[in-house]
């Protein structure tokens, strides 16, 4: 199985930037070094990580990380996507932490110095445990103390950052995080859901203004994840539970970026689930972006429910991930075409796709031609949606390595390079060298 674009697709262009990510929690290890974090006690709460497992070792990224970077030049990338561990970085007192700074300053360095564009994410989930004690994102406060953070890190790092995001995919940690409370930091309430996302698009807000002051060369933007919503029959009841659903899942954490307002969803909403909104939120919300990144994985079918307006339907006889996610890359075209008729977007990176598969280490390889098959297949879906006038202008695969794939534990593998977790020896995987192939022959 092989990588193959259509000749003329512009994708082939070395204009086009191909990179692989990680994030912070998930790679780094090293707690000893840092302050906790919402997910150390999420981990330490028994059956909340389906292995029992924690951060503490992870990929041993803080210790291992030359060779890391040695990894990435080896596929031919041209960026790297990783995040900054907000309590790794900024002391209680809101100090900088010139250990934890140093660190992200070498790896920035050493990617700089071997032509490798860095895209940081400033939030990767790992909100310092101080703050959540205070409310976490449920309290107006933490929006500003993440712009706090982004002014402080942003000096610190000067001009060695080719792009900021300022968060990774808030829906996860609002709705998985304080509505249905299946990641850290375990909360579970509507409201709770509705108001951190709020809280969190206007930290992201502030935190725009602060990076277009400090570090107007650098591409800024947000980066939001997308489950496209299809219909299980043509029903006008399911087609509107899956433009329910839709409203809830995906457009409430983009629609304010451009629209100023939430989906038409919130007013049916009871009045205590509707999140406190202080006049001129949606304005610091709406701050322009430089890029829009744009996470894809899968997609979900829904009909009609009686109870809650939506219910998604299993797709029983599909094919699936290995974390049972449907491989379905027409949604792939599907999401970027039609998001990019309903706004005004600025360029689009995918900033996240891949797939978890059953990867097993034989003979010191790893043949996974299934991931290949799911690389090859949205990768395409990528360049259809440029044919239809997309302005997608990068990829990320997710991910670099195996690692800490959060409420499962160790036990679902992204990587395109293998981790063996007790030695902490990385294996390049039949993708990674596929993926280094196809980026290679690019003209």
């Amino acid at each position: 199985m092989k990588i193959m674009l259509p000749a003329d697709s512009k994708m082939h262009s070395k204009a086009f930037t191909f990179g692989v990510a990680t994030a912070s929690f998930q790679i780094e290890g090293a707690v000893a070094s840092r302050l906790p974090c919402i997910w150390d006690t999420f981990c330490a709460i028994p059956e909340k990580i389906r292995d029992g497992s924690d951060g503490e070792q992870a990929c041993e990224h803080v210790k291992l990380w030359r060779e890391d970077v040695d990894l990435i030049e080896s596929l031919g990338v041209d960026a790297y996507r990783l995040s900054i561990s907000w309590p790794r970085v900024i002391n209680k007192d809101g100090s900088l932490n010139p250990q934890g700074v140093k660190f992200y300053t070498d790896l920035l360095d050493e990617l700089n110095q071997r032509g490798i564009k860095t895209f940081v994410t400033l939030y990767h989930w790992d909100l310092p445990q101080h703050i959540e004690d205070n409310g976490g994102w449920l309290n107006r406060e933490t929006a500003y103390l993440f712009a706090d953070y982004a002014d402080k890190i942003t000096q610190a790092f000067g001009d060695r950052v080719y792009s900021y995001a300022t968060f990774n995919e808030p829906f996860c940690s609002s709705y998985l995080g304080y509505e249905i409370g299946v990641h850290a930091p375990g909360l579970a309430k509507k409201a709770y859901g509705r108001q951190s996302a709020h809280y969190l698009l206007l930290a992201h807000g502030l935190a725009m203004k602060v990076l277009q002051k400090n570090s107007p060369n650098s591409l800024n933007g947000i980066v939001l994840n997308f489950t496209p919503c299809y219909s299980a029959t043509d029903s006008a009841a399911d087609v509107e539970a899956a433009s329910k659903a839709d409203q809830y899942f995906n457009q409430w954490y983009i629609k304010p970026l451009f629209d100023r307002c939430y989906p038409e969803i919130i007013y049916d909403f009871a009045v205590e689930d509707v999140p406190i909104i202080e006049d001129g939120d949606f304005d610091i919300i709406a701050q322009p972006i430089d890029f829009l990144g744009i996470n894809f994985y899968t997609r979900a079918v829904y009909e009609a429910d009686a109870v809650n307006g939506f219910s998604q339907v299993d797709m029983v006889d599909k094919p699936k991930t290995d974390i049972g996610w449907e491989i379905y890359p027409q949604a792939f075209t599907d999401l970027l075409t039609s998001l990019n008729a309903l706004y005004p977007l600025p360029p689009i990176y995918i900033t996240e796709n891949g797939a978890a598969m059953d990867d097993k280490l034989v003979n010191g390889k790893v043949d996974d031609q299934d991931r290949v098959e799911y690389y090859n297949g949205h990768l395409n879906a990528v360049n259809n949606a440029i044919e239809q006038g997309v302005n997608v202008v990068g990829y990320f695969a997710w991910s670099l390595m195996d690692n800490f794939e959060w409420a499962e534990g160790y036990l679902k593998r992204f990587g395109i390079v293998y981790v063996d977790y007790q030695t902490q020896q990385r294996t390049l995987k039949a993708s990674a060298y596929e993926y280094r192939d196809f980026i290679s022959a690019r003209k």
